[in-house]
């Protein structure tokens, strides 16, 4: 199995919103010329949190695809997966993120920090290519989630021993250098990022070459959603190498379900403001599971009472990602990003809303997709 030069994972919290993404990438290949083939993609986290399992995701893909007419190559993610919980994924995904960050060492040499955890990938591998059979599924290796940014050459070091596992790897995500918070833009050099996203390229095309790893290996950008400053960057850079990319976002369509529920009626406003008068009151619980990925602050967070007064616009204005309003509020945003536990919560109001707004809802994530994501990165 290989996946497509260009691939979008879209995840989805409460599986309400497939068609609706398959219609923002389809709508994009008519405008850009581009064809993503979508990868939904749940972690075991998040499956934790809203209480679903992953069967669900490959259900919503499934009826999304039937609903469309969609005959193109699709996939969903076993993201983040470890040996502790892969076994759920088996039977519902045919592509398989292997995080390894927990295994990378702090200090010492490239081999006593990374060696561990490129064993422990091939341990994860192994185990799922013997439930699921090599040739069944795509395989990424995941290395984001830590502090330190990896350099090229630990990079090229780390795909040297990938491919001495016999990982047929088709994606890699690194740590970049920058913050890559949940929700919102990319923070630090751009110059830096570029220079780094540039020589990663390199380094793949001479891996490939040198250590024999898949011709379709490519980059993932985890949390990929909103960072709309390095879009043009790595747009430009992937024509330029002739390379293909995976953006992996989850976060930002459940954001558009909130703006989508307040701009559709009143009682959709009101639950909007519950959602976030309650995460306010519970936001250490909330936060601290993402700390390296969101940076709130807290003075900047309105009060219940600012809240109460905002109609439908104001709310939007405030949540929607468009850093030329003056109203929009990254902290404000980035906390309705780590708050889908209260949705999930209130799932007795919450679902039955999404689905009795769809229409409203699905505008919101159609667009936000295609015209504030894909756009950015193709449009020329």
């Amino acid at each position: 199995m290989k996946i497509g030069k260009y691939s979008f994972g879209i995840g989805d919290r409460f599986a309400h919103e497939g068609i609706n993404q398959l219609k923002a990438l389809i709508e994009a290949e008519q405008l850009f010329g581009v064809h993503f083939v979508p990868v939904w993609n749940k972690s075991n986290r998040e499956h934790q949190i809203v209480g679903t399992v992953p069967m669900e995701t490959r259900k919503e893909a499934d009826a999304a695809v039937k609903a469309l007419g969609y005959t193109g190559q699709y996939l969903v993610d076993a993201d983040h997966i470890n040996l502790s919980n892969v076994d759920k994924f088996i039977e519902a995904s045919d592509f398989y993120t292997i995080d390894v960050a927990d295994y990378i060492g702090k200090t010492g040499s490239m081999e006593e920090r990374f060696l561990p955890a490129i064993k422990e990938a091939g341990k994860i591998y192994r185990h799922i290519a013997e439930k699921k059979g090599v040739d069944n599924f795509v395989t990424e290796v995941s290395m984001d989630e830590v502090d330190v940014a990896q350099t090229p050459e630990e990079l090229r070091y780390i795909l040297k021993e990938l491919a001495a596992e016999k990982i047929p790897l088709q994606t890699i995500a690194p740590k970049f250098t920058g913050r890559f918070n949940k929700g919102v833009d990319y923070r630090g050099d751009l110059a830096q990022f570029e220079k780094e996203f540039e020589q990663d390229l390199i380094v793949i095309d001479e891996c490939i070459k040198e250590y024999g790893l898949p011709e379709n290996l490519k980059l993932s950008i985890h949390s990929g959603s909103d960072k709309f400053s390095i879009y043009p960057i790595m747009g430009k850079l992937i024509r330029k190498y002739d390379k293909g990319i995976h953006i992996k976002t989850a976060g930002t369509t459940w954001l558009e379900e909130n703006i989508g529920l307040a701009l559709a009626a009143p009682e959709g406003l009101a639950l909007a403001k519950k959602i976030y008068v309650n995460a306010l009151g519970r936001m250490e619980e909330l936060t601290v599971p993402y700390a390296t990925v969101i940076d709130v602050d807290v003075k900047a967070l309105p009060s219940p009472e600012e809240v109460e007064k905002w109609d439908a616009e104001t709310y939007a204005k405030v949540m929607r990602h468009n850093q030329a309003e003056p109203l929009y509020n990254p902290s404000f945003r980035q906390l309705i990003h780590v708050s889908y536990k209260i949705a999930a919560e209130l799932s007795n109001e919450f679902l039955p809303a999404l689905e009795k707004y769809t229409d409203v809802i699905g505008e919101q994530i159609t667009e936000n997709i295609c015209q504030r994501h894909v756009k950015r990165l193709f449009d020329k």
